[in-house]
Order: C-alpha cells, then sequence, then structure tokens
C-alpha cells in the first residue's frame, strides 16, 4: 500500500481537518483522535500521546503510530506543560463513529474463517483486518459517521454501544472480546499488519440498528431450509464464470482458491448433489488450476460446505470473487433466498448439536469425570472439546448461554489451569463443607447463577480462594 490517504479519508469521514494549515480556515468543527507510539504508552499515571487534528498528519505519521481511536473526539487536551500525557477520550465526548472494532484476542481462527462467521452470523465481512502480536482486529466501517449527541441523555451514544455489544455477541464463537471498550485505542491499519480490505465493503447505521434488534428481540434462531424450486445455481453465469476462473491464487487480503471452491461446493450442495458428485467436481476443477490447493484442504472445505451449517453461497462473497477474478462478468449474480442462516434437523443429520443438547452432553461428561473430592475437572478448553467431540466455537457459544456450567481459571499465564464443573456438583460439595456460610453463600450463588453466570465465575474463583485459605483441605486441587 503505497498511500493511506483512501484508507483514512473513508475511515474518517471529514472528521478531522485535511490539512494543518487549513484548521484556522475552516467554518465547521472539526475534532481530533487520539495516537501512542507503543504499547507501553498506555501507563498507570496516564496516557502518553498525541493529539491528531489533520489527515495530514495521520497519514504522515501511519507507520510510527501502533495505536488511535478511529472514532472523532469533540474535546482534546494535554495533561501537562510538556505535553506528554493526552485527554479526552472519554464515551462522552465522542463527536461522531466512525467504524465499530471487534478484538479478536487469538491467532486460533484463520482470515477465511473469521468471513465466513461474519457473514454466517447475518450482517456481513468487515471492511479491514488488521493482525496485532496476539490476535486480530476487525473493522466495520460505516458508509457515513453517526454523530453523536448529549441530547436524549446520550441516546446516540447507547444505541452505538449497543449494535458494538451485538458486534462482539455475535462474533464471540471466535473469542471476540466482551469486554474490550467499544470505542477505544485499536491498532492502527498499515501496510505491514492488514491481512484484509474492502473499502467498498461498509455499512449503513440503519442497516446495523435493524440487525442488533434482529439479534435482540430473535425468539427462534433456527430457520426452515428454503427448497430451491427451479432456480439451479450450477447452471448460473457467475457459477460457470468463477468455474473458468483458473488462474485464481489469492494473496494477503484477497479472497482466493479457498474462497472459491467452497462458493462453488455450497452451491452445488443448495442444488442438492450428492457429496461425491461434488467432491469429483471439485478435484478435477482444482487439478486445472494453475496454483491447486492439497487434497486435504480440498476435503476439508467440502465438509465445510456439507456439514449442514449453510443453506447455500453468500452473495457478498461471489460478488466479492467474480469482481476480483472475472472484472468483465456483465451477468446476473443471485443465490438462494436466506442462505447462509443455520437450519435446525434431527440430532442424527446435523453436525452441529442443538446448545440444549450440548450441554446435556457436557453435564454428563463432567459427572462421569469428576471425583468425590471436589467437583472439578481440570482439562484445558482443547483437551476437553476432543473428549467430547464438541467443537470450540460451539463450547465458547455455549458457556455464555448456560445456566448449569461453570468454567473458572486458576492461577496466570503458562501455570494457569481451567476448571470445569456443573452448578448442581459445586452446590452438593459447598453443602459437604462445613468452612463457611453455607446458607448465606449458597443464595448468594445461586441468585448470581440465575441472572449472570458469566459474571458467577470470578465470584466462584474469588470465594474458592477464600476457602483453600481457611481449610485444610483446597477446594482447588492444583497438584
Amino acid at each position: 500500500m503505497n498511500s493511506y490517504t483512501n484508507l483514512f479519508q473513508q475511515l474518517l469521514h471529514n472528521g478531522i481537518a485535511e490539512k494543518r494549515n487549513a484548521i484556522q480556515q475552516m467554518n465547521q468543527f472539526r475534532g481530533a483522535v487520539f495516537a501512542v507510539r507503543k504499547k507501553d504508552n498506555f501507563t498507570e499515571q496516564g496516557v502518553k500521546g498525541y493529539v491528531i487534528s489533520t489527515l495530514e498528519t495521520l497519514i504522515e505519521h501511519a507507520e510510527k503510530i501502533t495505536h488511535f481511536t478511529p472514532n472523532v473526539y469533540r474535546k482534546f487536551a494535554y495533561t501537562d506543560s510538556s505535553r506528554t500525557f493526552i485527554t479526552g477520550f472519554e464515551e462522552k465526548n465522542l463527536h461522531q463513529v466512525n467504524t465499530f472494532v471487534i478484538d479478536i484476542d487469538t491467532k486460533a481462527h484463520s482470515v477465511q474463517h473469521m468471513l465466513l462467521t461474519c457473514i454466517d452470523e447475518g450482517f456481513g465481512p468487515p471492511t479491514c483486518i488488521v493482525e496485532s502480536a496476539r490476535g486480530y482486529q476487525l473493522y466495520f466501517m460505516l458508509q457515513a459517521p453517526f454523530f453523536m449527541s448529549k441530547n436524549n441523555n446520550y441516546r446516540t451514544l447507547k444505541i452505538a454501544k449497543r449494535i458494538s455489544n451485538n458486534l462482539k455477541r455475535a462474533l464471540h464463537c471466535i473469542d471476540a472480546d466482551l469486554y474490550c471498550n467499544d470505542f477505544g485505542f485499536f491498532r492502527v491499519p498499515n501496510k505491514h499488519n492488514i491481512v484484509y480490505l474492502q473499502l467498498e465493503q461498509t455499512y449503513t447505521v440503519h442497516e446495523l440498528i435493524q440487525w442488533s434488534m434482529r439479534q435482540e428481540h430473535a425468539n427462534e434462531p433456527f430457520y426452515a431450509r428454503p427448497v430451491n424450486a427451479g432456480h439451479k445455481l450450477t447452471q448460473s453465469d457467475w457459477f460457470t464464470a468463477l468455474i473458468h476462473a483458473i488462474h485464481i491464487k489469492g494473496k494477503k487480503g484477497v479472497l482466493g482458491r479457498n474462497n472459491t471452491l467452497f462458493t462453488l461446493a455450497l452451491a452445488c450442495f443448495a442444488d442438492g448433489w450428492e457429496y461425491e458428485r461434488t467432491y469429483n467436481f471439485l478435484d478435477e476443477l482444482n487439478s486445472a488450476y494453475t496454483y491447486p490447493l492439497s487434497h486435504k484442504e480440498v476435503e476439508t472445505l467440502l465438509g465445510s460446505a456439507y456439514s449442514g451449517k449453510y443453506n447455500g453461497p453468500a452473495k457478498q462473497y461471489v460478488e466479492l470473487l467474480i469482481a476480483e477474478y472475472v472484472p468483465n462478468f456483465t451477468g446476473k449474480i443471485s443465490v438462494c433466498p436466506n442462505v447462509w442462516y443455520k437450519f435446525k434437523k434431527d440430532r442424527t443429520e446435523r453436525v452441529r448439536s442443538h446448545y440444549d443438547e450440548i450441554e446435556q452432553d457436557l453435564i454428563k461428561f463432567i459427572q462421569n469425570a469428576h471425583t468425590s473430592s471436589e467437583p472439578f475437572i481440570w482439562l484445558t478448553q482443547k483437551e476437553l472439546c476432543a473428549k467430547t467431540g464438541i467443537s470450540q466455537s460451539s463450547l465458547n457459544e455455549l458457556l455464555k448461554k448456560t445456566n448449569a456450567i461453570v468454567k473458572v481459571i486458576k492461577g496466570k499465564g503458562r501455570g494457569a489451569k481451567t476448571g470445569w464443573t456443573t452448578v448442581a456438583l459445586f452446590m452438593k460439595y459447598i453443602a459437604r463443607t462445613n468452612a463457611i456460610n453455607k446458607t448465606a453463600y449458597m443464595i448468594q450463588l445461586i441468585a448470581l447463577l440465575q441472572t449472570a453466570p458469566n459474571f458467577a465465575t470470578a465470584l466462584i474463583t474469588e470465594r474458592l480462594n477464600e476457602v483453600q485459605n481457611r481449610t485444610a483441605q483446597p477446594l482447588l486441587n492444583t497438584s
């Protein structure tokens, strides 16, 4: 990327001035963004950083700063005479929201997996994905800024935060950080850390509000699979065009062979092709590629396409692939209605079990695996998934919903241990322990588990440590 002009112009929507010498000539209000040169600048004494009030300055320092606030603030200042510490990045001081950024605090998920998950959750892929030392940050940029106002008790800010919260919850299955600051500091996109970029992929505030409302009010998350009456995707113009694009390779930030074959496989699945027929078709097409994938990669993407999770290809992906590899395409792009929604089938017919069935499977496993000396079994999340056959994304989603299963983490860093139990087993153990006031504690525990199971784990860990210090036999066996 030779220039950051297009990226930051689209991101900031004239929220800051264009050039330094133009600030005093403007009649229209312009805000500023905050930036730091390194992560260590976030100190206990405050944030050591810079106030950037022009696009010219931001572009000039894009590769010299590590974090910034992509959303524009109204008031900004330094707290000391040496202009070292900055202030003003409080939410109620926001001037405009330009983007929603979701922090993925792990590298366990590939870029393709994250893109598929975004589409699977119903709102579409991000505009940009930035890689960090520990994970990724997904930028969902707006077509126009969402201006903040203190009117009606900061109603616009509340709406923006609800959208952000629903995005994070929807992507929790790929380890989105639920507690990350909605409109704080994020990694500055630059040519070294951008792994995906589609500047035309933006969203209106209205679209995100409507999606967010559906997320909050949907009572039934499963949908009947539509009948594909007459319209054959495998006979469509775009399907034929992608078949003949045999020079597909892909590169950093651009969809490639995996995405193309996966999209074609979904079209075959939607048209009712048998697995073997689709496998033979993809195998022959892959062999014709200038840069073919391995057989294992083809089998993996085909298994995902036929897992029962998807109805058919997403129109957004088809459009991106056609634009990239068939630039002269003039045909119509149409796909099945209501695609990419999950649909409920009998358990023997689907790969991902319904969450109440997964919960029961996990409860039975914990009940059989725990010992009488303590209620917890000690396994990493990966080990637990391997032993139970539950996928990590399904387990993550279950942990957001369950009121019956408890997860605690003992220790920090490499020495940390993860414990799993059920509420029933934990309360039975407490009932046998005379070291604390059982009645008061159980009332508190039950009430909290029923209203906020995720926050309850912090209380459990705290109380377990207290009991461990008071009794000769620790509740948490760290041996």
